[in-house]
């Protein structure tokens, strides 16, 4: 038999009272997040990120004050395959306007630093944290450490022998960034009340294979932007003219067209896109004729509306070939999404499951 204290009943109600501090603070970071893969996008498309060439994580934070640092940085920038290939002869208008897309995003990512740092310490140090998510967000803050490494990872690889980073790279860098803005997500609406309506274990699988989904696509979007596989076949719903293009196995060894070819990499987009949306037809159809409560079944509507919606502006992006601001919209659609099957899947990680389907 279980013993409940006065002391017990007093810890849960100070805990209570702090958490909606600590939800909103987690709210806040992971809208920071969803801002630096804008930024990042913006930084991508306006080709700026080889700009700055040193990683300096903290003298770094200072940009060029007066002329005579303004022509060191593009000095070093005239040393990299980029400048010498690509931007010979730019003028310093043109690369202060990379520059500072550039540095902004780093800039960015040194804020949200400080934005998980000092309050995580304050909050710890307050008591105002409950035990079992400590060690969440403790792991949180070493995944935005390490994703600052992981930037400098693919920045590197476009300053020696490229003009660009690598595919790979990049994909690793976006992919993180979305399982940290996710993780985030996660544990702020692990502090949010959830509805007591039943779900049925079909659904719950379905809602968690989404979450998967969406982010392997994010995952085989970056590797599209790595290769500027956008720009190259701009036809839909055809591609290249035909349903299934020739060519997309001519690189040897086969697997390695996955990664490395232009148009096979756009077609598995593209043909991820279309099992992602028939995987969220899939999980409406199972919640509608399930015995699951009905906000589970509203909001998984509402994550297919706005699976709809994030596949019809990649179609655009597409036919427009990637111009900037469709390009963000796409981008930041794909967090939007992902940020509302986070919640979607953890509202029903914490409803009764309903056995019967």
């Amino acid at each position: 038999m279980t013993v409940t204290t006065h002391s017990d009943f007093y810890e849960v109600e100070t805990f209570e009272k702090y958490q909606a501090q600590v939800r909103n603070w987690l709210y806040f970071v992971a809208f920071l997040i969803f801002v630096m893969v804008i930024v990042g996008g913006a930084t991508r498309l306006t080709d700026s990120g080889l700009s700055i060439t040193e990683w300096k994580p903290i003298l770094g934070a200072i940009p060029p004050l007066n002329a005579n640092d303004w022509e060191i940085a593009l000095e070093k920038y005239r040393q990299i395959p980029e400048y010498q290939l690509i931007n010979k002869g730019m003028s310093m208008e043109d690369f202060k306007f990379i520059y500072w897309w550039e540095w902004g995003h780093r800039f960015l990512g040194r804020f949200i630093g400080l934005v998980v740092f000092f309050p995580l310490a304050f909050f710890w140090i307050t008591g105002r944290l409950e035990s079992w998510i400590k060690p969440h967000l403790a792991f949180l803050f070493v995944l935005g450490g390490l994703q600052g490494f992981i930037g400098w990872w693919m920045v590197s690889s476009g300053l020696v022998e490229r003009v660009d980073v690598s595919q790979y790279r990049l994909a690793t860098h976006l992919t993180l960034a979305c399982i940290i803005f996710a993780y985030t997500f996660w544990l702020a609406r692990s502090l949010a009340t959830h509805s007591n309506e039943p779900v049925t274990k079909l659904v719950a699988i379905l809602a968690k294979l989404l979450v998967l989904a969406i982010l392997i696509q994010i995952f085989l979007g970056a590797l599209v932007a790595g290769l500027d596989a956008g720009l190259a076949f701009n036809d839909w719903p055809t591609m290249d003219g035909s349903i299934i293009p020739g060519d997309l196995w001519i690189q040897t060894p086969a697997w390695i067209n996955a990664f490395e070819n232009p148009k096979t990499v756009q077609f598995i987009h593209r043909m991820s896109a279309y099992a992602l949306l028939i995987l969220a037809i899939l999980h409406v159809v199972s919640s509608l004729k399930s015995h699951s409560g009905i906000t589970h079944k509203r909001r998984s509507i509402v994550l297919l509306l706005l699976i709809v919606a994030q596949a019809t502006i990649g179609v655009i992006t597409l036919v427009l070939q990637v111009p900037l601001s469709w390009g963000l919209y796409h981008q930041g659609g794909a967090i939007v999404v992902l940020g509302f099957a986070i919640a979607h899947w953890r509202a029903i990680k914490s409803a009764p499951l309903q056995r019967v389907v």
